[in-house]
């Protein structure tokens, strides 16, 4: 699902595209085989196990956490929010092989087509996702696009966060993790954000801060599960 033709790119660009994207999913399925995953949430909440099939839901995480999650979420036939850049091309391309689909667009892009995209997944009964700080950051600060699909939709917000015991820490903006292989990986949940639908548009902000709240819950939750400071 897609909610404009993907941009012009250069032919480098497009022979990226043709190359690395069943490389790399090769490589993660391969690595992904021996990550280990453990579940910890918050009192009363249920989370969401492995492999299982998810439903109208919106389910947010940070940007840094798109690696273990691909692989954690795979059978969920989920559809994520991602931008219309050639990194965002690439991701799609990647994200299609493990049974993910994806609306192209961003907060600051296209941002009223791609909600009515994503409320049109949430009608078909299947799980929208925001990567909340992507796809430029500032790193975990939540933008307000999920408080926003919730509100047009009335359904939850799941938030939570997947942290490798051992990983590889990328030098870019969100710290992006690479598991290694055989690491156990914390699956952390927080409570649930609920938007009713007739929500005042003046307190949109408000959700917007409970759920980033939520985010980074789960985050310190998984880092003090390991005994890691947080960063």
């Amino acid at each position: 699902m897609t909610a404009k033709a993907s941009p012009r790119f250069t032919f480098t660009q497009r022979l990226v595209l043709a190359i690395a994207p069943p490389v790399v999913s090769a490589l993660v399925w391969l690595v992904g085989l021996t990550w280990r995953f453990q579940v910890i949430a918050e009192d009363g909440v249920t989370p969401v196990l492995f492999g299982q099939k998810a439903g109208p839901e919106i389910y947010c995480f940070w940007h840094q956490c798109v690696l273990p999650c691909t692989v954690y979420f795979r059978r969920s036939r989920a559809v994520i929010l991602i931008s219309r850049s050639f990194d965002g091309e690439l991701i799609t391309r990647i994200l299609r092989s493990f049974g993910f689909d994806a609306v192209r667009g961003s907060s600051s892009r296209g941002g009223p087509e791609s909600l009515i995209g994503l409320s049109r997944v949430i009608e078909s009964g299947r799980t929208a996702i925001f990567t909340a700080d992507g796809p430029r950051g500032p790193i975990y600060r939540t933008k307000i696009g999920p408080i926003k699909l919730a509100q047009l939709t009335g359904a939850p917000i799941g938030a939570f966060h997947l942290e490798p015991e051992h990983a590889w820490t990328m030098r870019s903006w969100d710290r992006f993790r690479v598991p290694k292989p055989f690491t156990r990986i914390c699956v952390s949940w927080a409570q649930w954000t609920y938007v009713s639908t007739t929500l005042p548009s003046e307190q949109l902000e408000a959700k917007r801060q409970e759920l980033n709240a939520a985010l980074e819950r789960a985050r310190l939750r998984a880092l003090a599960h390991f005994g890691k400071a947080s960063l």
